[in-house]
């Protein structure tokens, strides 16, 4: 089985739409794709209907989260949509989208750059609107070369000079809610230097015995010797590793499939989810 667990469409910052990812995930030879947009389940009824057969969809969300003044991903997977408390969090930090962009344009004009609430409404559609966007704005007014270009201190990144907070869960907190949805968590690429500060192994640690399900290992933005030190850290803090390609579509360079979760994993995974279940093809047509 090829399992890729971690995608995003359209409904956040994908290019393409759910039905056209779980098409794209077939003809990509996987076995089971997990959509998880940022913050949002606004994805999955179409990735449902579109779903073809011989695909299994793993619904999930991947939950904005900020501890010790450090911004993390938490991945979640197969939790209740309706959960109340689950789904007010996600709104809140959905609501703040919008007035954060629009900060964060209103930094990069007082910088120089010609950019526009305008330009950067237009790139996001009806996607929740967020970095990935603006910065797409700034690869077409020619001011960096590419998406990854923009996540710099010059620009873009957590603190740079461009950046603006927004409203992120504590992630404790996300760990609760989403098991009190019948959810499995995993922190997404936990060790990703590149894209700034990351969170203290000693952290980890706190989130494991807060009942952290598992950590994503096998991603682009992982080289081969933080891969091996986080199997470490796996295996001592009883975590499940997982690989993923963190695709957005053409807004970055990896491939449905690059990086994928071994079997048994999401077999743990589909076992301790309580919330909703991996929906299996029947040749979607959506």
């Amino acid at each position: 089985m090829r399992i890729d667990l971690h995608t995003h469409s359209t409904a956040s910052d994908g290019t393409d739409t759910p039905a056209e990812l779980v098409r794209n995930a077939a003809a990509a030879g996987l076995d089971v794709v997990a959509l998880t947009d940022h913050d949002t389940t606004r994805g999955h009824a179409e990735a449902i209907a579109a779903l073809p057969e011989g695909l299994t969809l793993v619904t999930g969300a991947e939950l904005s989260c900020r501890i010790d003044g450090i911004g993390l991903h938490m991945l979640a997977y197969l939790f209740d949509p309706e959960e109340p408390e689950l789904a007010a969090e996600r709104e809140l930090v959905r609501d703040d989208r919008v007035p954060r962009a629009q900060a964060m344009v209103g930094k990069l004009q007082e910088l120089g750059v010609p950019v526009t609430w305008e330009q950067v409404a237009r790139i996001a559609g009806d996607g929740s609107v967020g970095r990935p966007h603006i910065a797409e704005a700034l690869v077409e007014l020619g001011v960096v070369p590419d998406v990854s270009g923009a996540f710099t201190q010059q620009w873009l990144a957590d603190g740079g000079r461009a950046y603006v907070e927004k409203h992120e869960l504590d992630p404790f907190d996300a760990i609760r809610l989403v098991k009190a949805a019948g959810g499995v968590t995993v922190f997404a690429h936990p060790l990703a230097v590149k894209r700034g500060e990351v969170v203290p192994e000693a952290a980890i640690a706190r989130l494991a015995a807060a009942g952290l399900d598992g950590i994503e290992i096998d991603h682009m933005d992982h080289d081969e010797p933080t891969r091996a030190r986080l199997r470490g850290l796996a295996r001592e803090l009883g975590l499940l590793g997982t690989g993923s390609s963190d695709y957005h579509g053409s807004r970055k360079t990896c491939r449905l499939g690059e990086y994928t979760t071994d079997p048994e994993i999401y077999g743990e995974i589909t076992r301790r989810a309580a919330g909703a279940f991996p929906v299996p093809g029947a040749g979607g047509r959506a």
